[in-house]
C-alpha cells in the first residue's frame, strides 16, 4: 500500500478489528482491504466470537469494529452492546447476510453506526469503513424507513419522542446528523462551537428519547420521509 494515500479524517489510518465466525470471510475481507490504496486501513486483530471481540476490542482500540451477526456464543449485537458501553468511541459497522427490518432495528437500538449486506461490492466496503470511521451513519435510507415504522409500531401511547419538541437549532443540528455530519462539520456549518454542538445533540437524545447518534438520525430520516409524500 502506497504511503501517500491517506484518508483526511484519519491521518494515521484506520484500525479495523474484523469479527466473523467464517475464516474466509475474513480473508476476503482482509484481501480486499489489502488490494486497494484509496484508504489507509489497518487491520489490528480478528475475532470469531462475541467474548473475543470484546476482549480484543479492549486490548487493540481499535477506530472501526466490522461484526457480523451471527456468532456461535451470541450475537454480533451483543458484542455491539458490549463494546460500546465500555469503549463508547468506537464505532461498529454490521456487515451480515440477514435484511430482516428486525436485525436493522435491533443493531440501530445497540448503538451500530452502520448496516451493510455482505454482497456490497469492495469499494461499497472500504467507503462504508472510511465514512463510519469519520462519524458518519451508514444506514440504507429504505429499510431505516421501514424500521422506524417498527420502532414508532413499539412505542405507541407517546413512548417516543417528537420532532416538534425540538426547537429550529436543535432541528438543524439533527438534519446535519441525519445527512451524515460529524460534530465538527456542524459546528463549521451552523457557525457554533463543538461544546454548543454537542450540548444541542443532548437535548435533541433526550427530547426524541434515544441515547445514540444513529438512532437520532434514523427517527429524524423515517419522520421527514413521511412528510415529504
Amino acid at each position: 500500500m502506497s504511503a501517500s494515500h491517506h484518508p483526511v479524517s484519519h491521518p494515521k489510518g484506520i484500525r479495523l478489528l474484523i469479527v466473523d465466525d467464517s475464516d474466509l470471510v475474513r480473508r476476503g475481507i482482509k484481501t480486499v482491504i489489502a488490494d486497494q490504496e484509496e484508504v489507509a486501513i489497518t487491520v489490528v486483530g480478528e475475532a470469531a466470537t462475541v467474548a473475543t471481540a470484546v476482549a480484543e476490542c479492549a486490548r487493540l482500540k481499535p477506530d472501526v469494529v466490522l461484526m457480523d451477526i451471527r456468532l456461535p456464543d451470541g450475537t454480533g449485537l451483543d458484542a455491539c452492546r458490549q463494546i460500546l458501553e465500555k469503549h463508547p468511541e468506537v464505532r461498529v459497522l454490521i456487515l451480515t447476510s440477514h435484511s430482516s427490518d428486525t436485525y436493522v432495528y435491533e443493531a440501530i437500538v445497540a448503538g451500530a453506526q452502520g448496516y451493510l449486506l455482505k454482497d456490497i461490492n469492495p469499494s461499497g466496503l472500504i467507503q462504508a469503513i472510511s465514512d463510519v470511521a469519520a462519524g458518519k451513519c451508514i444506514l440504507d435510507t429504505e429499510a431505516t424507513t421501514r424500521v422506524m415504522r417498527l420502532v414508532r409500531g413499539q412505542s405507541a401511547g407517546g413512548a417516543q419522542g417528537d420532532l416538534a419538541a425540538l426547537s429550529a437549532q436543535e432541528l438543524r443540528v439533527l438534519s446535519l446528523v441525519a445527512a451524515g455530519k460529524t460534530n465538527k462539520e456542524i459546528s463549521e456549518a451552523l457557525g457554533l462551537s463543538d461544546n454548543t454542538v454537542k450540548h444541542y445533540l443532548g437535548n435533541v437524545f433526550e427530547k426524541l428519547q434515544v441515547k445514540r447518534r444513529s438512532q437520532a438520525a434514523a427517527f429524524f430520516t423515517q419522520n421527514t420521509a413521511g412528510q415529504g409524500k
